[in-house]
């Protein structure tokens, strides 16, 4: 998993997000919650400071890491994360699709 990056973890009611702030600047990846075990991971958006960084795969790393040690599985909605799910077969145990 990247580690040049901090990514905070929000959460309010059935919706969360992952967020990486820099300079100003915030990266997230949002998902609904779904049951206690099914997220919908539903929106990635990197701002044109961060493109190029590798912070929108660091923000689907986290999420597929915190989603195998909560024992949740994601459902790719997002077009990026999805991109990311097959560029990553051994991601596969974490998702639903």
């Amino acid at each position: 998993m990247s580690t040049e990056f901090d990514i905070t973890r929000e959460v309010e009611g059935s919706r969360g997000r992952y967020v990486i702030r820099r300079n100003g600047a915030e990266a997230e990846l949002t998902y609904s919650i779904s049951s206690p075990t099914l997220i919908i991971a539903d929106h990635t958006g990197v701002p044109d400071a961060m493109r190029g960084t590798g912070a929108g795969q660091a923000l689907v790393e986290r999420l597929v890491a915190d989603a195998r040690a909560e024992g949740v599985k994601i459902v790719p909605l997002c077009p990026f994360v999805n991109a990311q799910r097959r560029r990553h077969p051994d991601w596969a145990d974490a998702f639903q699709v």
